[in-house]
C-alpha cells in the first residue's frame, strides 16, 4: 500500500453528523474563530488524515455551530463532540459509539 492510500481513510463520521444537524462546510467557516478553512473542513469530511491539532479544530469549531444554534434547555443535555468521535484513525475512536445528542435531534424532528 503505498502513503497516498494510507493517508485515505474514507468519509469520516464528522460528516454523517455535520448532515444530522443541517451544517455544511460553509456553516463551520463562518463559526470558526480559529480560521478553518474550506478546504481544510472538505478534507476532514473526506477522511485524509488530519493532525491532532486540526481534528481537534475541527471538533471545536463544530461544537461552537451547533452551541449557537441551540436552544437554553437543549445547551443543558448537549455533548459536545471530541475528536475520537469524529475521526475514525483517531487514537480511541469506538465503532459501536452512539451519538449522545441524538435525542436532542429526536425532539427537533418531532417538534417540526
Amino acid at each position: 500500500m503505498n502513503e497516498e492510500n494510507e493517508r485515505n481513510h474514507g468519509p469520516q463520521r464528522v460528516d454523517e453528523i455535520m448532515q444530522r444537524w443541517g451544517l455544511d462546510n460553509h456553516d463551520l467557516v463562518t463559526s470558526s474563530i480559529e480560521q478553518l478553512t474550506h478546504k481544510q473542513v472538505q478534507k476532514a469530511r473526506n477522511g485524509r488524515q488530519l493532525t491532532l491539532k486540526m481534528m481537534q479544530k475541527v471538533a471545536r469549531t463544530l461544537n461552537i455551530c451547533i452551541w449557537n444554534g441551540l436552544s437554553d434547555e437543549e445547551k443543558e443535555n448537549y455533548y459536545e463532540y471530541i475528536h475520537r468521535d469524529l475521526f475514525t484513525y483517531a487514537k480511541g475512536y469506538e465503532p459501536q459509539w452512539v451519538d449522545p445528542n441524538l435525542g436532542i435531534l429526536q425532539a427537533r424532528a418531532r417538534a417540526k
